[in-house]
C-alpha cells in the first residue's frame, strides 16, 4: 500500500481511468490520497456497455437501482433529489423530469456521481407535455466529449393556461432549450389534434433518427408520430399489428427506427422502418422468455443502439436482447437478467420503476455545473 500512496497523483488518475465506475467508487474509498486523486483530476472512467437504471416509480426514498451487466450485479445508487422521472439518456447523463412539480420541469443527473442540475424554465408553463431529445452532432470538433455531448430538449402538447377566461387548453407551441446556450426559446408549433394526443395518450419517451423526433401514441390503436425539427412539420406513420397490440415502445436499432410491440400471452416481436415508411420484423422474443417475463402482466421497454430490455418490477427480471460484441450490423442474444433482490446482502423492496439505460461515468460534466 505505501508504494501506491507515493504514486504521483497523474499516474494514479491514469491507473484508475482503467477501471471500471462501480471498481473505482470502492477505489475512491480506501484512503484519503485516493479520494483526493479521484477528485483532482478528470477521470474519464466509462463503460462500453449499457447498465439498465431502475428509478422507483412511488417515493421509496432517493435511490435507484443500477444492473451492471458485464459482472451481472445490481447495486443501489443514491440520487441527489427524490422524486425524478427518467426522459432520455445524454450521453452518460440522464435528462428526469422532476415530479413533485405540477408543471414541467427538467433536470440533468449522473446518478453515478449524484450530480444534478434544473434546466431553466420554459417560456410556457405546461403540465404532461411531450419531450424529446437531438444530441448535437460535433464530430469535426476534436473537443467532442462523447460522454457529455451537446444537445437539444424539444417540447410539444401539454396543457397550459388558457389567455382569455381562464381554465386551460392545450398548447400548440413548441419550445427548444439549447444547451450551448442553457435557454428555451419558441421554435414552431403544433397541429391542435396532435397537441391533444401528444398531452393525453404519449409518454415521455422518445426516440431521435436523424432529425426527427419520434413517440408512440399508448392508446390502442397504437400509432407513430413524428417531428421533423429542420422543417417544423409534423407526420404521422402506422404501426404493425396496431389493433393487437397491448404493448409498443419505440427504439434506436442500427441506426433506423424501431419498435418493440407484443401481447401479455408472451409474443413480441421487434419491427424496423425501411425506405418508404415500411415495417420490417427483424426479431422476436424467445417463446419460453416471452412466457416467462408476461405471463398475463403488461410489461415495459427501453432500448438503444446495444440493448433491448423488457421489464416489469424491480425484483421480477427481465428480457434482455444484447448487441454481440464486435458486430456492428449482426447478430443480438437475447439473456435472461434476475431482478434486484438483495443489495450489499439487505432485501430490497420490490415496487414498480421505470427504466434507462445509461453509459455510466464518473467524470464531471460542464454541463451540470
Amino acid at each position: 500500500m505505501s508504494i501506491w500512496s507515493n504514486l504521483p497523483f497523474d499516474i494514479l488518475a491514469n491507473i484508475f481511468s482503467f477501471l471500471s465506475p462501480d471498481s473505482l467508487a470502492r477505489a475512491r474509498s480506501v484512503c484519503k490520497n485516493w479520494h483526493t486523486c479521484s477528485k483532482a483530476y478528470r477521470i474519464a472512467t466509462t463503460t462500453t456497455t449499457s447498465w439498465f437504471l431502475a428509478l422507483p416509480i412511488r417515493n421509496h426514498g432517493p435511490h435507484c437501482y443500477a444492473h451492471n451487466p458485464v459482472i451481472d450485479k445490481w447495486h443501489q445508487l443514491s440520487l441527489p433529489i427524490p422524486s425524478i422521472r427518467p426522459i432520455a439518456p445524454i450521453g452518460s447523463l440522464l435528462l428526469s423530469r422532476v415530479t413533485n412539480s405540477t408543471t414541467l420541469q427538467l433536470g440533468l443527473c449522473n446518478p453515478f456521481t449524484r450530480e444534478f442540475r434544473h434546466l431553466p424554465r420554459l417560456h410556457v408553463a405546461r403540465t404532461n407535455p411531450a419531450v424529446g431529445v437531438v444530441t448535437i452532432s460535433e464530430s469535426s470538433n476534436p473537443n467532442h466529449n462523447v460522454r457529455f455531448p451537446s444537445f437539444r430538449v424539444y417540447v410539444a402538447g401539454g396543457m397550459s393556461e388558457a389567455a382569455q377566461g381562464g381554465g386551460a387548453t392545450y398548447e400548440t407551441k413548441v419550445e427548444m432549450y439549447d444547451s450551448r446556450f442553457d435557454t428555451w426559446r419558441i421554435v414552431g408549433s403544433t397541429p391542435v389534434e396532435f397537441a391533444v394526443r401528444l398531452t393525453v395518450w404519449t409518454p415521455n419517451e422518445n426516440v431521435c433518427i436523424g432529425e426527427t423526433l419520434y413517440w408512440v401514441t399508448s392508446a390502442r390503436a397504437y400509432s407513430v408520430m413524428g417531428f421533423d425539427v429542420g422543417r417544423n412539420t409534423w407526420s404521422e406513420l402506422g404501426v404493425p399489428m396496431a389493433e393487437k397490440l397491448e404493448f409498443a415502445t419505440l427504439v434506436p436499432r442500427n441506426g433506423a427506427l424501431g419498435l418493440v410491440g407484443g401481447t401479455c400471452s408472451g409474443t413480441a416481436c421487434i419491427w424496423e422502418l425501411n425506405e418508404g415508411d415500411k415495417w420490417c420484423l427483424v426479431d422476436k422474443v424467445p417463446l419460453e422468455l416471452g412466457l416467462r417475463l408476461l405471463g398475463g402482466k403488461s410489461v415495459k421497454c427501453v432500448g438503444n443502439e446495444d440493448a433491448i430490455c423488457l421489464y416489469r418490477d424491480l425484483g421480477y427480471g427481465m428480457v434482455l436482447c444484447k448487441k454481440v460484441v464486435g458486430e456492428i450490423m449482426g447478430r443480438w442474444e437475447w439473456v435472461w437478467v434476475d431482478g434486484c433482490g438483495y443489495t450489499k446482502g439487505k432485501q430490497v423492496y420490490n415496487c414498480p420503476i421505470r427504466g434507462a439505460l445509461v453509459h455510466p461515468s464518473l467524470a464531471s460534466s460542464s454541463l451540470i455545473f
